[in-house]
């Protein structure tokens, strides 16, 4: 059975909400609005200020680290949202797909994709390591992706088919 997980929405909510409670402390705490401290209050100590003034370097690798991380983020970010992949899913291959590799034990990952004005296909299948490659391949081959190009378009296209292993 397959099933989406949720690891990406928690990590997004996580992050969000952290950057959330970072933005209105900060917030609260330039308008002077925090209880217990006084408005002109500083915001790091003074042996962490003094560290700071006489290592100024330490503030531009603060901040070059800070950018690495923010682009890993939009990176993420980007991969989450399917930017970069190529094509458009096709829920009927997929159906199609799962139909003809439903005695598949362990099936984790099943998609077909339409690529370009030119109608390829991407077809990728993900299973476990105990599943028989061999004649999932050859069921492949045979039966399966000729029916899917059937279907979708013309049988005559040119199909890219990824048999991911899992260990």
């Amino acid at each position: 059975m397959m099933r989406q997980y949720a690891g990406n929405r928690i990590g997004l909510a996580v992050v969000g909400g952290l950057l959330l409670l970072a933005g209105a402390y900060a917030w609260l705490r330039g308008r002077g609005k925090l209880p217990g401290l006084p408005p002109r209050s500083k915001v790091l100590p003074d042996r962490t200020a003094e560290a700071i003034a006489g290592q100024p370097w330490a503030l531009w690798l603060v901040a070059l680290v800070m950018m690495l991380l923010a682009l890993v983020t939009l990176r993420w970010l980007l991969i989450c949202l399917g930017w970069g992949r190529r094509g458009v899913r096709s829920g009927t291959g997929t159906a199609m797909l799962c139909v003809g590799l439903k005695d598949v034990e362990g099936l984790t990952g099943a998609v077909v994709r339409v690529v370009g004005d030119q109608a390829r296909l991407r077809v990728a299948v993900t299973c476990p390591s105990s599943a028989d490659v061999g004649a999932m391949a050859g069921k492949l081959d045979r039966d399966i992706v000729g029916r899917i190009r059937r279907e979708i378009c013309d049988d005559e296209i040119g199909t890219i088919v990824r048999l991911h292993v899992r260990r």
